[in-house]
């Protein structure tokens, strides 16, 4: 696999209530971890980073803690098998235990993260970037249902948000979510689109790991756009 580009940046950021204090992951350390789940032998199927990033983050909002041992197979083989004996997995859980730290820190501060999403060819829409990120969060929502069995109100606005990047085939009987989607508006740009993945992110967030304080003051708690006159106004 070829090396990825650097996550796509955005200066439209919702502000930090904190400055982060852990030093996120270089971009040689993430070219490494990529190197590092590629090497994995068949018939392993490990995530590759993006769709980990997207993994660690549907892991991270369960309303309860994931222990490593739970989440962890999955990112070395999506199929939860055991990889054969005497592989050294240290040097990548490493790794990926201090995206997951990172991450964590990120979600419980409701601090702005930079997503692992990264350029494809120029052909490349926006949906088709963002699906690997979006594919390992829904992984782990199905490995781990507990945030989907929150308030299905409350959650339904942030994963059309995360879900709109999916083939409408894969949300069978979600006809609501369908409808929820259909009424938000695509992001106009690959950093608009990077953007809205960590605004619904905090979103699920307030949902499955609320914080005490009543009033939220991060900016990532706007509104996306949506297509034509508000809901319930007509």
């Amino acid at each position: 696999m070829n090396a990825p580009k650097p996550p796509a940046k955005s200066h439209a950021r919702p502000a930090p209530i904190a400055k982060p204090s852990l030093k996120p992951l270089s971009e040689a350390e993430m070219e490494r971890l990529q190197s590092l789940l590629d090497k994995l032998p068949a018939p392993l199927e490990p995530l590759d980073i993006s769709m980990l990033d997207g993994y660690l983050c549907g892991v991270l909002l369960q309303p309860k803690a994931v222990s490593d041992a739970q989440w962890l197979p999955a990112v070395f083989d999506s199929e939860g098998r055991e990889p054969p004996a005497g592989l050294d997995l240290a040097p990548a859980r490493g790794l990926i235990l201090r995206r997951h730290k990172e991450l964590n820190q990120a979600i419980a501060n409701r601090q702005w993260f930079d997503p692992w999403v990264f350029e494809l060819d120029e052909e490349a829409d926006l949906s088709e970037t963002l699906m690997p990120w979006v594919a390992g969060f829904a992984l782990a929502t199905e490995l781990f249902p507990a945030l989907m069995q929150q308030d299905g109100l409350a959650l339904l606005e942030p994963l059309a948000m995360l879900y709109m990047h999916l083939d409408p085939e894969d949300l069978e009987d979600a006809d609501e979510l369908l409808e929820e989607i259909e009424s938000l508006e695509p992001p106009e740009d690959l950093e608009a689109a990077v953007e809205s993945l960590v605004v619904a992110t905090l979103l699920l967030a307030d949902v499955s790991r609320p914080q005490r304080e009543a009033s939220m003051k991060t900016a990532a708690r706007r509104p996306p756009p949506r297509k034509g006159p508000p809901r319930g106004r007509y």
